[in-house]
């Protein structure tokens, strides 16, 4: 059998399936292929309609989702035979646990994600969690599911390799040494070889480059714009212990960093109380309904945040874990404010906006110095509470259902 696959070079998706097209002896072709151009096209886009890659086609079927194209080039083998479940299983492993938190770690090394340090550190821990699961599986097996290589291997392999090449350091990896030889068993067949080429294991964990992220992405200005805060910064820093220690200046500043809300109006809403019920509600009419009842407008408000750089959000998970990391971020805040973020889109092409209440009518992230390394790369709207299109977007963000301006609905976060 035969068909074309259609990728882009060193496409790790993509190179699941040709690993399993070698195993099967599937001939794929690979014809010519121009990011941004061949996906876009008319044609392509009758045949693939999400525009995606890899997308495989031959006088049978067209496809276009990874794991569906390796099952149909694989064979009996690949796809585990009596086993099929348990190849299914671990495929979901591959794709689940194992990428989102290999991408998180890996993607700002090679300049294709931002840096995000509490972000980074889950992943890290993530990575151990379920290297730890594989070591245990593979104490008394040489492949994943029965004795044969079988998609399940290729699938986790594929996806583990970035790690393996890029962070995963000798003092790392010496703790799963089970891992450690199925892997190097897998990537020396013949068919992995053939398509990966020699992997060769990282000697030391790579870091984020700033530089090449500004490269990709043309974020000059904002890291221009963080750093011209930080000498700001250093000076107020400074300018007491220069001066006498006794010097009554000094004083202001813890108590600025001590209760950010000080200058703020009074705290008139119990948010543990709507909290509570926006968890245990059943009914959205009547979470709604108490929401609207006990929101004191002239002491809280509402307010509207778009994501500014949409365009490094290929997947859905870099964009929670962009929403993620700022939650965790902006912890104190939790007191006397609420959200919901959502994410809209899909692949290759996310955006992110949010609907926040908070207590006062300011923007509040400038309260603390804690509460500022993200709000910048939000474009920040203030709402008008009895406005019938600031009801509409409130009951859209707080259900989670509605048109949302005609955009295609895809996950959402609640900080609470």
């Amino acid at each position: 059998m035969s068909g074309k696959l259609y990728t882009y070079p060193d496409n790790f998706k993509a190179q699941k399936a040709q690993i399993a097209a070698k195993y099967s002896k599937f001939n794929l072709d690979l014809p010519e292929f121009v990011v941004g151009e061949t996906d876009k096209s008319a044609d392509f886009l009758k045949k693939f309609p999400l525009g995606k890659v890899p997308a495989f086609e031959n006088d049978k079927v067209s496809l276009f989702e990874p794991n569906a194209i390796a099952y149909y080039v694989g064979n009996k083998q690949t796809r585990g035979g009596d086993n099929e479940a348990e190849v299914l299983q671990w495929i979901g492993v591959a794709d689940n646990d194992i990428l989102p938190a290999a991408c998180t770690w890996v993607y700002p090394t090679m300049g294709i994600l931002q840096y995000n340090k509490n972000s980074t550190e889950k992943a890290k821990n993530d990575v151990k969690s379920f290297m730890a699961v594989l070591n245990q599986h593979l104490l008394t097996r040489t492949y994943l599911v029965g004795e044969r290589v079988s998609q399940a291997d290729i699938s986790v392999v594929c996806n583990l390799k970035m790690l393996y090449t890029h962070v995963m350091d000798p003092a790392f990896r010496s703790a799963y040494p089970n891992v450690n030889r199925w892997f190097m068993t897998c990537v020396n067949q013949f068919e992995f070889k053939n398509v990966l080429g020699k992997v060769t294991m990282c000697e030391k964990a790579a870091q984020f480059d700033n530089k090449k992220y500004n490269e990709i992405y043309g974020n000059a200005k904002k890291d221009a714009g963080k750093k011209e805060k930080k000498p700001a910064k250093a000076k107020k820093e400074q300018k007491p212990k220069e001066e006498k220690k006794a010097e009554a200046p000094a004083a202001p500043a813890p108590k600025k960093n001590t209760d950010p809300w000080a200058n703020s109006p009074p705290a008139t809403m119990d948010m543990d109380a709507w909290k509570r019920t926006y968890s245990n509600e059943k009914d959205p009419e009547k979470m709604l309904a108490y929401f609207k009842e006990h929101f004191p407008k002239d002491t809280y408000s509402v307010w509207q945040g778009n994501y500014k750089y949409n365009e490094e959000l290929a997947q859905k998970f870099m964009a929670s874990n962009m929403i993620g990391g700022m939650f965790q971020r902006v912890e104190k805040l939790r007191k006397h404010a609420f959200a919901s973020v959502a994410i809209f889109g899909e692949n290759y092409k996310y955006e992110i906006e949010g609907i926040w209440v908070w207590r006062g009518h300011d923007l509040v992230f400038p309260l603390c110095e804690d509460w500022m390394v993200d709000y910048e790369t939000y474009d920040w709207k203030k709402l008008d509470f009895d406005a019938p299109e600031t009801q509409l977007k409130i009951k859209e963000f707080f259900t989670h259902e509605g048109n949302f301006d005609g955009r295609k609905f895809a996950d959402a976060k609640i900080y609470k």
